[in-house]
Formats: C-alpha cells, structure tokens, sequence
C-alpha cells in the first residue's frame, strides 16, 4: 500500500516545483534598456550565504540520515519545536499561498520582470493587481512561504535560511527602489511609495517628508518591477 502524502513531501514538492517553473519562466523578459551593476553584490552575497548554509544543513542531515545513530540526538539539538499534523498542514497551504501571491505578481509584472536589477524596455510604474498590496509582492510571496516552511521545520536552520533570505531580498527591494527612482518618473514612484508599503501588507508607509529625502524621487513601479521585480 502507498505511503500518504505527508506535509513535508508538499512543501518540498512546492518549493522544487516553483524553482523549476520560475528558471523556465525567465525567458519571459523584456528588452534591457540599462543594468545597475556591480552594486548588486550587497544582496548577491546574502544569496551566497543562504545557499552555504543549506549546503552545510544538507551535509549534516545526509551524514545523521535516519537510522543512523545519532540522528535523533542530533535533530533533537536542532529542533526548536514541534507541530501537529494539522499544523504542518497549514503550513504546507501558507507555501502555497506565497507561491500563487508570487506568480500572480510575475503575470501582472510580464515582461517588465528580470531576475537582476534592470530598467527594461517600456518600463513604468506599476500599482495595479497586487502591486496594490505591496512595492514588491514577489518577494512578500518568497517569504511566506519560506516561513512558513521553517515554522512546519521547526529547526534552526529553517529559521537561519529564512532570515537570511529576508535580509537578501530587503537589501534587493532597498537598491531597486533607490535606483528605479532616478531612472523612472520620479514624482509618481514617490506617490506609489506614500499609498503602498514595501513588503508587509498594511504595514508601515514612508511619511511624506521621509520618503522624498530617501528616494529624492522613488518613482517606479514597486521594486518588483525592475527584478522580476517586486
């Protein structure tokens, strides 16, 4: 008889099934009218430093595979909770969920996406659909469900990947909209920032007079716009 499906096995499942659609789906740009450069290797390094911690956590867990052992002892030091079967579950739907919230904004996004800082062909604000929601919904989608997945984990090296994943993708919304700013129409990036937040929905605004001295002129379209962006 067949194992059921386990919420773990979802997760993974949605995570490796987002991967490769994403890769495929990066065919679907524009033309780039100009790049930001080697500026981008603030984010790229966090990037890096994820990718060695889960090289470093595979190792490890490959090395105290179940049945060995020491497996047990050594998820037992890792862990830092646990959750039920119907919590794992929900879990498994919050990934989901962050995964659909990141596609509807790459489809709302088209062409105007690239997976680099960029200023792409036609390029103009965009606050429609879930550009609405937040500047950058792709990223948002990202991080719920790499929560999410780190809550159903429970482990430390969840919660390290995750953070490490939003100090990346912050510094990448933060360089987006500093340098979308001066490529794009300023005046009406600078009214996007005031209506809409960054990351969280209904989370905190720039006030006026902040958001003007900050961005001089953050006028673009969110920062999904220019990475995928946003």
């Amino acid at each position: 008889m067949a194992p059921s499906v386990t919420p773990k096995v979802v997760i993974v499942s949605l995570w490796l099934a987002w991967i490769i659609s994403w890769v495929v789906a990066a065919a679907w740009t524009g033309k780039t009218e100009k790049r930001l450069g080697a500026n981008e290797l603030s984010y790229r390094i966090a990037a890096i430093a994820a990718v060695i911690v889960l090289v470093i956590a595979a190792r490890v867990l490959f090395r105290h595979a179940p049945g060995h052992p020491q497996a047990g002892h050594l998820l037992g030091q890792l862990r830092l909770w646990s959750v039920s079967r119907n919590e794992a579950w929900l879990c498994a739907a919050l990934v989901a969920c962050g995964f659909a919230f990141c596609w509807w904004a790459r489809i709302h996004l088209g062409r105007l996406w690239s997976a680099s800082i960029t200023k792409k062909e036609g390029h103009r604000v965009i606050d429609t659909g879930p550009y609405r929601i937040v500047r950058h919904p792709i990223y948002t989608g990202i991080l719920l469900a790499a929560y999410a997945a780190a809550a159903a984990n429970g482990t430390i090296v969840g919660i390290v990947l995750a953070a490490v994943l939003t100090v990346g993708l912050w510094v990448k919304a933060w360089l987006e909209e500093r340098w979308l700013s001066r490529e794009l129409d300023a005046g009406a990036y600078e009214d996007y920032r005031r209506r809409v937040p960054m990351l969280v929905p209904f989370g905190p605004k720039p006030h006026r007079a902040a958001a003007a001295k900050s961005s001089g002129s953050d006028q673009s379209r969110g920062s999904d716009q220019v990475e995928r962006p946003r």
